[in-house]
């Protein structure tokens, strides 16, 4: 067994390629390699952070106030906001720092966080801020921290419906290593739809530790093709409200789609073999929950495809992939839903099958 020399720092240096940290620390590292990935495609970004604590996300400004050197070095500004509302416009600001030409920057990137009953009273900013849009070169991630049993809340909160309330879509990591996935995911999602991207931050993902791949050259993002409106969807100089919805209702949506098509966000992890019969959809902590409930008896994967069970992982709960959930359901002779909380994903896949 090989043995390799380890730093505490070794975390936030993005010449390390595999590393051990926490959900929080994730967050920290993605934020990096989004400015260095940028950086290495001729753009010249600066990143913002703000938000409000609250578990599970209670932790993250702390990580972040022990980054501060490594997140000055890449012109990352974390400026932890005085509610949840006033972070949240401030993360709109970002958006709009290159409108009149005179910023600094190609784009900000910027990331918003806080708890379920953050989000709640943050949704009138997230409505507007989606329907401006983002830019170009930015884009933005909302973490969004639910509590789903209440161990430290005041109620038991998942706060996926407002998002598809106000229309921003959604992604919901499963570990630590999708946390830095999505996270770069969601930020070349929020460039090419105009929108926002929605990060689900459970504590079971966020409060836990985990040996991921780092490397800048992990993720191959595919910008796929997609006939824009005139003017594009981002933000942009405008006081015309009715043209803000028509274009979220009518392209921003289906560019979201797109891009998660393209990317592949949703998979067939067991293909069933040869006679499918049985099929599991499942997303987010779920998914590493189903997997280990087959383990437990004895269900790999040949023996799942001996035995006709199809597995299928969603990324993105809203807007669902209805192609991807077509090719997943045929043939198929019942389909069982694990999802926590609200039936998000049952509702959708119900309506694309059966009308």
């Amino acid at each position: 067994m090989t043995l390799h020399d380890v730093a505490l720092d070794d975390k936030f240096d993005l010449g390390k390629e595999r590393i051990f940290l926490s959900g929080a620390q994730a967050v920290i590292r993605m934020l990096l390699m989004q400015r260095e990935r940028d950086r290495s495609a001729g753009l010249n970004t600066a990143g913002f952070v703000s938000g409000y604590r609250g578990s599970p996300l209670g932790g993250l400004d702390m990580q972040l106030w022990r980054a501060k050197k490594q997140l000055a070095q890449s012109d990352i500004v974390f400026q932890p906001g005085l509610n949840e509302e006033l972070a949240a416009t401030a993360c709109w600001g970002t958006q709009q720092a290159e409108l009149l030409g005179e910023g600094t920057h190609d784009g900000v990137f910027s990331v918003w966080y806080g708890k379920g009953p953050g989000v709640d009273r943050s949704g009138d900013v997230f409505r507007h801020a989606n329907l401006a849009g983002s830019s170009k070169h930015g884009g933005v991630l909302a973490l969004m921290g639910d509590d789903h049993m209440a161990e430290s809340s005041t109620n038991a909160h998942a706060t996926e419906f407002l998002f598809v309330d106000t229309m921003v879509p959604i992604l919901n990591p499963a570990g630590v290593q999708e946390i830095i996935d999505y996270g770069l995911y969601g930020f070349a999602m929020s460039r090419f739809a105009g929108t926002w991207a929605a990060i689900k931050c459970v504590k079971d993902n966020i409060e836990s530790t985990a040996s991921v791949d780092a490397s800048l050259e992990r993720l191959k993002i595919v910008v796929p093709p997609f006939d824009m409106p005139p003017g594009g969807l981002n933000i942009r100089h405008e006081i015309d409200m009715l043209g803000q919805e028509e274009r979220l209702h009518e392209y921003k949506r289906n560019a979201a789609s797109a891009f998660i098509h393209a990317n592949g966000l949703n998979r067939i992890v067991y293909s069933g073999g040869r006679n499918p019969k049985l099929g599991v959809i499942t997303i987010g902590k779920s998914y590493l929950d189903v997997r280990q409930a087959l383990e437990d008896i004895g269900i790999d994967e040949a023996a799942a495809n001996r035995i006709g069970i199809r597995l299928f992982k969603v990324g993105c709960p809203w807007p669902l992939d209805l192609q991807h959930v077509a090719d997943f359901a045929r043939g198929l002779d019942t389909i069982v839903v694990v999802e926590e909380k609200r039936s998000l994903i049952e509702v959708q896949l119900r309506e694309s099958l059966y009308g």
